[in-house]
């Protein structure tokens, strides 16, 4: 028996997928397609995923799993490629094993991700997760402990927090600051905690607290701001100002001096003119974003986005590759910067890894797991090159 398998979409997902490959114990041969919904192309991704696999493995049995076979089962269950279709909810046990675990992997990596809650109970308009994934459930701190202390024993050198909203957990009074409060507190040899992708407006005092006083948490913090102009985020049905959100980050950076910071933004949402595109490109500066991920405006079926006045698809296409471009600058910009300083890396694969801000580092010679301090000497396009200092 093998399982292989194949992950779109969001860091969720990935913990979950490698959850579901170590505890299988079913007899085939499966490939497990855990798919993703958040735009129209990651369901396009997912298709061609499945006939790829069954090229490649005409043999093998094809179950499809996540958040595209959640919302629309039956496109999936009449692809002939296609064996089984399970939604999100019985995924973890979909090829046998005890699905009552956190959802946690590396996938080969010495980063690990695991899940402290999945679900969202916001609206986003241009969102149709909270139909694949339910409303906001947390894991109990028991539960994450056990599962952050295993991926540890396993060899994992970082742990990632990760979910669909993590800023919105709560569980036995706790939120998220105190949730990586105690986990810090209570497992020592967990010496370098990340967090995925945050919901400004939700960052509590616990967690601004712990920016500042515990170097353990790493220094870069990746933001759902989605645009840079007010109209635009209250059509979104976003909870947050543009000035919320500047302000946030400024707290951050005045808590912790090395922080980085990355933004998801849409580019091109309905109703949006040119002077609102602008607000959005200057946001980069204003937030001072190295690591933007920037989507084009996608209509999802069934959500309030989809029926509001849309733009042209070219002009989608035009504003999303400014951005791309003034974002990318900005990154070059921030990563020659680094040439010549001391930092702190964790070396992933290949001689590969990424500084505590996660910038990409490669140092020859190296190899997985190791850690230290390196000094900068120069930069290869993303990646830069250090030596140990």
């Amino acid at each position: 028996m093998s399982v292989e398998t194949i992950t779109l979409g969001c860091r969720l997902n990935f913990a979950e997928s490698e959850t579901i490959r170590r505890l299988a114990t079913a007899e085939d041969d499966w490939v497990v397609v855990n798919s993703c919904a958040v735009t129209n192309e990651a369901v396009r991704q997912t298709r061609q995923a499945i006939r790829r696999s069954h090229r490649e493995r005409p043999n093998a049995r094809i179950l499809v799993t996540g958040c595209a076979a959640e919302l629309d089962p039956q496109a999936f269950e009449v692809m002939p490629e296609v064996d089984r279709v399970i939604g999100n909810d019985s995924k973890i046990g979909s090829l046998g094993g005890d699905a009552r675990v956190a959802p946690a992997g590396f996938l080969g990596h010495v980063r690990s991700f695991v899940a402290v809650q999945t679900g969202c109970d916001h609206r986003c308009t241009f969102c149709s997760i909270w139909q694949a994934r339910g409303p906001s459930r947390s894991l109990s701190f028991d539960v994450v402990r056990e599962a952050v202390e295993r991926e540890l024993q396993r060899g994992a050198k970082e742990i990632v927090l990760t979910g669909v909203d993590i800023t919105s957990y709560g569980r036995e009074g706790m939120g998220l600051g105190e949730l990586c409060q105690r986990l810090l507190a209570a497992i020592p040899a967990l010496t370098r905690l990340r967090l995925s992708s945050l919901d400004s407006i939700e960052i509590d005092d616990a967690l601004f607290e712990l920016i500042a006083g515990d170097p353990r948490l790493m220094p870069h913090f990746h933001l759902s701001l989605q645009a840079g102009d007010d109209m635009i985020l209250k059509r979104m049905k976003r909870r947050h100002s543009r000035a919320q959100a500047v302000a946030t980050i400024e707290r951050i950076k005045k808590a912790r001096t090395d922080a980085t910071i990355g933004a998801d933004l849409i580019a091109g949402f309905p109703t949006e003119t040119e002077d609102m595109a602008l607000n959005s490109l200057k946001l980069l500066d204003d937030c001072d974003i190295v690591a933007a991920h920037v989507f084009p405006f996608s209509p999802r079926p069934n959500t309030p986005a989809e029926r509001m006045p849309q733009l042209a698809r070219e002009v989608v296409k035009a504003r999303a590759g400014r951005l791309r471009a003034a974002a990318a600058e900005r990154r070059s910009r921030w990563l020659d910067s680094l040439i010549g300083s001391t930092q702190p890396v964790l070396i992933e694969n290949n001689a590969k890894g990424h500084s505590d801000s996660f910038a990409p580092i490669t140092i020859a010679g190296t190899s997985r797991g190791e850690t230290g301090r390196a000094r900068v000497t120069g930069r290869d396009g993303d990646h830069l090159s250090a030596v140990w200092a």
